[in-house]
């Protein structure tokens, strides 16, 4: 057994009481935010020689926040404390010449969430206690059995849904061990390709992908036409302003578009995770190649079928897993994996990237192009770890 911190993302369900409540807690760190960022920039032009509010200095301000403006009083004071601890972060990585200057959060652009360090715990089966809210039904908690919630964080999702996010101290088992090993090569036509012949396709959801693009296009003409119809209501009508939000045609594509872009995200994650669970599973040592999937989307020909293939994603799930389980992860630079024999170690020079098999003139050895290159990473990966 192995503690574990991980994180577990459940659906929230509030009654409208509790959404209202939901929504002025959102409200109330988008404001705080923008106060303690105000206050600091006035700060800043009228003595650009006086010393940073840090975040303990913005914790004491909340205080009289508080006593000023009492409809923050109904937040869970921890997340207005976190809130401070993320400007103040902002500000640090922006003298360090790391970031831009925070920004001022709007209330229609900014995301609505809000976390919190305090208690909440399980209450009963499909039913959780927050801070301020009480008792709120969610999905499956027995994920939650036999562990200490650290921190949670309550967001609005597009779709119109509303989830709560959790980090928790958990115990895992760690997995008996396979003596096996394995290189793995990542592609685009297949995801991953192993040194034992073993090929995982890509992630296809193609149906989805129309129908997003297709309610795309009704989003943008929907909104075109509430934009001009604002705009010729308002030129006519100078007493009763509208706005192009009081037009919700558009917004129940947006909403629509949205959850085809959420049903995409939720069936690759759980492709990625089938797939690296049996990996590591299977495998004690398992070496995989260091790609840096932005420097290759560069080239707009292969850019939309790289990001569909979530590199980064299946490389970060196999490196905590391994960690959990108690299996290793070997990485390795990909340097002409796919030029060099495996065989005999004889280099036949780079290769365009429509020939798929070829034949080493040295050893005579007929190799697939990718299960080769998995095999020599697998041998750079167990060199490398002597």
């Amino acid at each position: 057994m192995v503690k574990v911190v991980k994180g577990i993302k459940l659906r929230l369900y509030p009654n409208s009481k509790q959404r209202a409540q939901l929504w002025q807690m959102f409200g109330n760190n988008r404001f705080v935010w923008n106060q303690m960022l105000a206050m600091a920039k006035t700060r800043y032009q009228n003595n650009p020689s006086s010393k940073f509010v840090d975040e303990y200095g913005m914790n004491n301000l909340l205080k009289q926040l508080k006593a000023e403006y009492p409809f923050l009083k109904q937040s869970d004071s921890s997340s207005l404390q976190i809130v401070d601890h993320n400007l103040a972060q902002a500000f640090k990585m922006l003298f360090k010449h790391k970031g831009g200057y925070p920004r001022f959060k709007s209330r229609r652009k900014a995301k609505p969430a809000y976390t919190g360090k305090s208690t909440c715990y399980v209450k009963a089966k499909r039913r959780v206690k927050l801070p301020k809210l009480g008792s709120i039904r969610t999905s499956k908690t027995s994920q939650l059995q036999n562990s200490t919630i650290k921190r949670y964080t309550v967001a609005y999702d597009p779709t119109g849904r509303y989830y709560l996010s959790l980090q928790i101290e958990a115990e895992v088992n760690v997995l008996p061990k396979t003596k096996q090993n394995v290189g793995i090569d990542v592609g685009i036509a297949d995801l991953a390709i192993t040194s034992d012949s073993d090929k995982y396709g890509s992630f296809n959801a193609k149906w989805l992908e129309k129908q997003v693009n297709q309610w795309q296009r009704k989003f943008e003409r929907r909104k075109n036409r509430a934009t001009i119809a604002t705009r010729q209501w308002n030129h006519n009508h100078k007493m009763i302003k509208v706005e192009v939000n009081d037009y919700q045609n558009w917004q129940k594509a947006k909403k629509q578009k949205s959850r085809y872009q959420r049903k995409i995200a939720d069936k690759r994650k759980d492709y990625l995770h089938k797939i690296t669970t049996e990996l590591v599973k299977k495998y004690d040592v398992i070496v995989i190649e260091d790609l840096k999937a932005k420097n290759l989307q560069k080239n707009h020909h292969l850019a939309k079928s790289i990001a569909n293939a979530s590199w980064y994603q299946f490389r970060t799930m196999l490196e905590y897993k391994c960690q959990w389980y108690g299996k290793r992860l070997i990485i390795v630079k990909p340097n002409y994996t796919s030029q060099i024999c495996s065989n005999c170690g004889y280099a036949s020079g780079k290769k365009p990237l429509e020939i798929r098999e070829w034949t080493c003139p040295k050893c005579g050895a007929h190799h697939d192009r990718d299960i080769n290159a998995a095999v020599n990473i697998l041998h750079k990966g167990l060199k490398a770890a002597g």
